[in-house]
């Protein structure tokens, strides 16, 4: 069993680690090379993902050191009270002890998610995808050398590379105690990790994200938040998938119109509902179900609704729970519109492409929760605890 390492053990560890991200900076690039040139996936989304680069390792090192900078999450006092007998009562935050990482792809995910983890005082157990192992590898054996810099055991970061049989078994018999697993991956990898843990898990859910053009939208807003968050990235969880645009919109045809020509300027496969697509000349869709998809494409499905009740209702009833944002001019409907749609990340007038840690001040994430407990949306460093009572007595009895 680890005892919890001392908060200036923790930053120390944390910086050393990204001194040698620069360092290595050079030959980690090249070993990724290796991961690029064996992987011959047709995923355009995952090799995106796999591809460590200057601005990658830039972005690990930043996080490393956002995560030294932020005050230690455990011991945080939550709530205090002392009982009529004299007993001193206080809730704190602790930390859950060793944590479960299983992602596909990301080397930097090794970095990061490994990083606030470590920070918030839990041992780590990477189970990274086997296209990223030779990246996955260099980035731990990093890790070690900057535990063992800081005089700290080797064995607070562990990678298992583990075959899918392996890991169901450690996921239903583990050999060692495992506290929370949290999988980052697609539908397959969470719902294999739901059906086999025996631990809670977190679940990093799918984006399929949503943007309403309302009738009373400022349509330039609307026309550059939604080519952004459906060309800026189409890798990633907070990539748009849905539009829903009001027919109370005066012209709304012309907008349609425009909208289809820009997103045809970025190759974006273009699919519409039955009055969208008449009214654009684009394919309709086959049927309704294709409203519950993630595409993690450039390809996108653009509906219409007639009012409010009706763009919350559909968003709740096919988006992932992750991002959904409202284009309007008027603030009251925004916010019943933010007040009711069932989200982690409810925006007005913005790209559903700041659903992330780092972009929400966190730091970085462990993940992007979708479920209600403990934590939703962006999971940083202040979440990554559990929390213990402490009481002290003199004696007391019950």
């Amino acid at each position: 069993m680890n005892t919890i390492l001392p908060i200036e053990k923790r930053n120390a560890v944390l910086t050393t680690m990204a001194s040698l991200l620069e360092q290595e900076r050079e030959s980690l690039k090249s070993i990724n090379q290796h991961d690029l040139s064996n992987y011959s996936g047709e995923d355009l989304a995952m090799e995106k993902r796999l591809l460590v680069d200057d601005a990658k390792v830039n972005g690990m090192i930043l996080s490393l050191q956002q995560l030294a900078s932020q005050e230690d999450p455990v011991g945080q006092v939550r709530f205090t009270f002392t009982h009529e007998n004299g007993m001193k009562i206080s809730n704190k935050t602790a930390a859950f002890g060793t944590i479960l990482i299983i992602y596909e792809s990301r080397p930097d995910v090794t970095v990061e998610a490994g990083g606030i983890a470590f920070k918030s005082g839990n041992k780590i157990l990477l189970k990274g995808g086997k296209e990223s192992l030779l990246s996955n590898q260099k980035i731990v054996s990093l890790w070690h050398q900057a535990l063992e810099n800081n005089g700290v055991s080797t064995d607070w970061v562990e990678y298992l590379n583990y075959d899918r049989v392996q890991t169901q078994e450690f996921l239903e018999k583990p050999t060692q105690k495992v506290d929370l697993i949290v999988p980052r991956g697609g539908e397959k990898l969470i719902e294999f990790t739901k059906k086999h843990a025996t631990c809670p898990v977190i679940v990093s859910g799918r984006g399929n994200n949503f943007v309403y053009v309302n009738e009373d939208a400022d349509l330039e807003k609307a026309m550059v938040i939604i080519i952004n968050g459906k060309t800026s990235n189409i890798s990633v969880c907070n990539a748009l998938d849905k539009v829903l645009i009001d027919t109370n919109l005066p012209n709304w045809e012309v907008f349609a119109k425009q909208l289809v020509t820009e997103l045809e300027k970025f190759k974006v496969t273009v699919l519409g509902d039955e009055a969208f697509a008449k009214a654009t000349g684009v394919p309709a869709i086959e049927n309704d179900l294709i409203w519950y998809e993630e595409f993690l494409d450039y390809k996108i499905v653009i509906g219409t609704i007639n009012s409010n009740y009706e763009a919350i209702a559909k968003i709740n009833k096919y988006c992932g729970g992750h991002s959904a944002s409202i284009i309007t001019e008027n603030e009251a409907l925004a916010q019943e519109f933010m007040d009711n749609v069932d989200a982690s990340s409810v925006y007005h007038n913005a790209s559903t492409r700041f659903t992330d840690g780092g972009q929400f001040g966190l730091g970085g994430e462990l993940a992007i929760s979708t479920d209600k407990l403990h934590q939703r949306g962006p999971i940083g460093l202040q979440h990554l605890v559990t929390n213990k009572w402490y009481v002290y007595g003199e004696g007391q009895i019950r």
